[in-house]
């Protein structure tokens, strides 16, 4: 403790009584970040932490570590302390009991409430930890297990319209949007009564979703005419594959993935037989911001025969996987490019690194987001959930995707001239993209910030562009540069 000061000292083994609500959820965090964060954490480091969250609150306020203890100053004047051992459950404790005095002294705290207080610490937690983990509120944890249980797909998107609106972007042939006559264009007003503003998109997709069967009533502005339509929700799968044929290249188009997509690329591949796209296939992955990692390994298993798909790596057991594919490869060996961009994250990730690291096809395009952590949901006493990132996605050869992201074999972002370069010197040593791809290859977590900087800057991330069309085409028109750059 800290002797001389005019200091209210919270003895450790007393908690006081206004901390008791607190405490277990604090506990229960406190232990899940511990055992399963991906990277190890100190107790105490993340006890001072959630404290300084509550400086967002009450500017007034300060916290600081002595050791093994946690300070809370107000104005600059020490307040309270408290041991916070080196256990989660006694720095949890130790942070129940400052929470409970930063609230007894601070106005700020108490017109807040609690929960914005579990908030406002999570939240500079997580600001420390990782851009992915995150604390969710009861009530924003009850509609995700909602949406999780038995939403259905409505067969739309939206999209901005104005500087407050939200329209209707595309529907679905078949969907509940198309059979309630909705169309591109229709600005959405409202949903049962409920307001719809870009201001809060959440609140738009909450109004929207529902259970099986069930229905709502949407007011919609078409052109001059306000259209009061019922939409009738159906659980239909929403269509994220479209198919085309041209130039001799089966071209598919995956903007999104969901439950649905592996079989609706695989009916899609199917569907076209080999005679009718001699060229080869283009997978089309630019701007798909990925799913579940699970809906990625059934794609990739869709091209790939063998191998490893993608790994996990983590600290705690449970979080340390192998994908292995099935065998069952629904291209029948057809050439193929995959297309990405800086917009790429996440599932679309893996699938690109697994056909470039297994030398199935060829990726063009540039690097792309760099999203490969898992996050496991660990709920708390209160209701509330932490969504902890908890394991690296490893692509087939062993580099991680966080923060490095897939690189192209064939790279379109640094103009026209850089890419007929690329594809002239495709195979070569003098290719562009040869040292900078073998680089990425061999790396391994933790990939030094420089080194990453380094090997991005080489095809730096942008939005996708007409030229990766064209070297798609450029590619599978000429067997020589197909073979030069698969991966080796």
């Amino acid at each position: 403790m800290l002797a001389g000061t005019a200091l209210l000292v919270l003895a450790a083994f007393a908690l006081p009584a206004r901390a008791q609500e607190m405490a277990p959820i604090l506990r229960a965090a406190f232990t899940a970040i511990a055992e399963r964060h991906l990277e190890p954490t100190d107790p105490v480091l993340v006890g001072l932490w959630a404290l300084r969250g509550l400086e967002a609150i009450d500017p007034y306020l300060s916290a600081a570590r002595r050791e093994q203890a946690l300070v809370l100053s107000f104005s600059d004047q020490l307040s309270a302390d408290r041991l916070a051992g080196n256990t989660p459950q006694s720095a949890a404790d130790a942070v129940a009991a400052l929470y409970a005095e930063a609230e007894r002294q601070s106005p700020a705290l108490r017109r807040a409430g609690r929960q914005a207080m579990l908030q406002a610490g999570f939240e500079e937690v997580f600001n420390h930890l990782d851009p992915y983990s995150r604390y969710t509120t009861p009530e924003e944890a009850r509609q995700g297990r909602e949406r999780r249980l038995g939403a259905s797909d409505l067969g739309l998107t939206l999209i901005g319209q104005g500087r407050r609106g939200i329209a209707v972007g595309e529907v679905t042939p078949d969907g509940a949007a198309a059979r309630a006559g909705l169309r591109p264009g229709d600005r959405l007003l409202d949903a049962d009564g409920i307001a719809i503003s870009v201001d809060d998109v959440g609140q738009a997709l909450s109004a929207l979703e529902g259970p099986p069967g069930s229905s709502l009533l949407l007011t919609v502005q078409r052109g001059r005419r306000r259209l009061q339509l019922v939409l009738t929700r159906r659980a239909s799968p929403r269509h994220s594959v479209s198919a085309e044929v041209r130039n001799g290249i089966l071209w598919l188009q995956v903007p999104l993935f969901s439950t649905a997509t592996p079989a609706q690329l695989d009916r899609a591949l199917g569907d076209v037989p080999a005679e009718a796209a001699p060229l080869g296939v283009v997978l089309d992955l630019r701007g798909n911001r990925g799913g579940l990692l699970q809906q990625a390994i059934q794609v990739a298993d869709s091209f790939i025969t063998s191998g490893t798909l993608a790994a996990t790596e983590g600290r705690h057991p449970d979080s340390i996987r192998r994908f292995n594919a099935k065998g069952t490869e629904f291209a029948n060996g057809r050439p193929l490019v995959v297309l990405v961009d800086g917009r790429t994250a996440s599932a679309a990730e893996v699938v690109a690194a697994a056909i470039g690291d297994h030398g199935r096809g060829v990726v063009i395009g540039s690097t792309t987001m760099g999203k490969g952590l898992i996050q496991v949901l660990v709920p708390l006493p209160n209701g509330a959930e932490l969504a902890l990132s908890w394991s690296l996605i490893l692509a087939p050869r062993g580099w991680p995707l966080q923060m490095l992201g897939v690189l192209p074999a064939v790279c379109t972002s640094r103009g026209e001239q850089e890419m007929a370069r690329n594809l002239a010197t495709l195979g070569t040593r003098d290719d562009p993209m040869a040292v900078p791809l073998a680089r990425a290859r061999a790396a391994r977590a933790p990939v030094p910030m420089s080194e990453v900087a380094a090997l991005r800057n080489a095809c730096p991330p942008s939005e996708g562009r007409d030229a990766d069309r064209l070297a798609a085409q450029a590619v599978l028109e000429r067997p020589e540069l197909y073979r030069a750059a698969l991966a080796r």
